[in-house]
């Protein structure tokens, strides 16, 4: 499903604020987070990429596992199809086990080992653990996929000099001050504050995709500097801000929630007292998903304000394109079809929070990294894409109505 609208441009609101006066046509790329389920957004970009492999987008942000895709594309020296066709690639032979460590000894040990911790009222020491798996495999994975140098992306520093990219944009959230942080790589940017977030510059490294995929409690925090960081998604309030801080006019956004339509009937997805799955899933989705489609909602009312008095406003407002993409169907009940996939032992370990409980495992659709999961979700992904791959190409060629040459380059299609 999608959603198309226009959207105004500087104001006060979440999410809402750029800089004036951005040249049309200006094409930005917003990918959410979901964990394994970023796998769809893939799966969209590889229809994107078939229909317009010469696409240059030249804004890219990214939240959790949506930054490491974000942060694939800008740092890739390719064309457009090349990179899908790779990052593709890295998703279908993905495995659990390249993400955290899933060997029963490890498991056992960081679950005994706080189990003691909690129940001795911290009297019994963790030991230098910090989450409840290792993901040191996620690390060597990131640094072999995105061709780090001394854990640099300098792949995303070529491509602004070559003038492919104008910005890369990365978020994560501050356990150390509480604030949203947008590490922002690229020409031109100007840092901004706002009330519990900010945009930085700073050179994109592992670390930043590190930090703003760190699940928490799941995964340890990342220290960056003096601070540590988590989650891109659990401060960020305002998803579409880091974008149109950096002078997008149109906004592509992929999500990776399922949002039912007005017809179609939901089903409880449980019967009786919810398991740990149903519970974390939940807030999961709330943590996470929720205020992606909060921040479109209302960006969306404040363009039809804007469109009611004549598309900008005296105070320098103005409609900005969005289309907004998300799945035909529930990520979450799909996963409950491959959770037998995974290691015998984390297998044990999913099933002991009761995701044989729910109908819609939201919480295993995040940590599913299997292959045969994750190609499904690129299949889920591609046929949406085609499915609306009419409102898509209007989408892209609406630079074009204005009269002024896409951004870096980018060639607006249908021709």
């Amino acid at each position: 499903m999608s959603t198309r609208s226009r959207r105004t441009e500087g104001a006060e609101g979440p999410g809402a604020e750029c800089v004036p006066g951005s040249p049309r046509g200006r094409l930005a790329l917003v990918m959410g987070g979901g964990g394994a389920r970023a796998g769809y957004q893939v799966g969209f970009l590889r229809c994107l990429a078939r229909r317009h492999p010469e696409l240059r987008i030249p804004i890219l942000t990214g939240v959790s596992a949506g930054a490491i895709n974000a942060a694939f594309l800008a740092s890739h020296h390719g064309t457009f199809e090349q990179a899908v066709r790779e990052l593709a690639g890295l998703w279908a032979n993905l495995t659990v086990d390249e993400v955290f460590r899933v060997d029963f000894l490890s498991l056992a040990r960081h679950v005994a080992t706080w189990g003691l911790h909690l129940v001795s009222g911290g009297f019994i020491p963790a030991r230098g653990l910090r989450s409840l798996v290792d993901t040191e495999p996620l690390r060597g994975f990131l640094n072999e996929a995105l061709h780090a140098v001394d854990g640099e992306l300098t792949g995303v520093r070529a491509a602004l000099a070559r003038g492919e990219l104008e910005a890369l944009a990365i978020t994560a959230s501050s356990y150390t001050t509480g604030k949203s942080v947008t590490w922002v790589e690229g020409a031109e940017i100007r840092p901004w504050r706002r009330p519990r977030r900010q945009g930085r510059r700073a050179t994109i490294t592992v670390d930043h995709v590190m930090a703003s995929a760190a699940i928490p409690l799941l995964f340890p925090a990342v220290r960056i500097g003096d601070e540590y960081f988590g989650d891109g998604g659990i401060r960020l309030t305002a998803p579409l801000s880091p974008a149109l801080h950096l002078g997008a006019d149109r906004v592509m956004v992929i999500s990776t929630r399922h949002e039912p339509r007005g017809d179609q009937r939901e089903e409880p997805a449980v019967v009786g007292y919810p398991p740990p799955a149903q519970v974390m899933g939940t807030l999961l989705n709330t943590v996470f998903l929720d205020q992606l489609d909060q921040d479109v909602l209302h960006l969306e009312r404040l363009n039809e304000l804007v469109n009611e008095r004549g598309g900008e406003t005296a105070t320098g407002l103005r409609p900005v394109d969005l289309l907004t993409l998300r799945p035909s169907r529930d990520l979450g009940r799909l996963a409950l079809d491959y959770e037998q996939s995974l290691p015998r032992g984390f297998r044990f370990l999913t099933r002991g929070w009761g995701t044989r409980e729910t109908r819609s495992a939201d919480m295993l659709s995040w940590i599913l990294f299997e292959p045969d999961y994750l190609r499904r979700l690129m299949d889920e992904g591609e046929a949406d894409a085609e499915a609306q791959c009419d409102e898509i190409e209007r989408f892209l060629s609406s630079g074009a109505e204005t009269g002024e040459p896409a951004a870096s380059g980018a060639r607006a299609s249908p021709a």
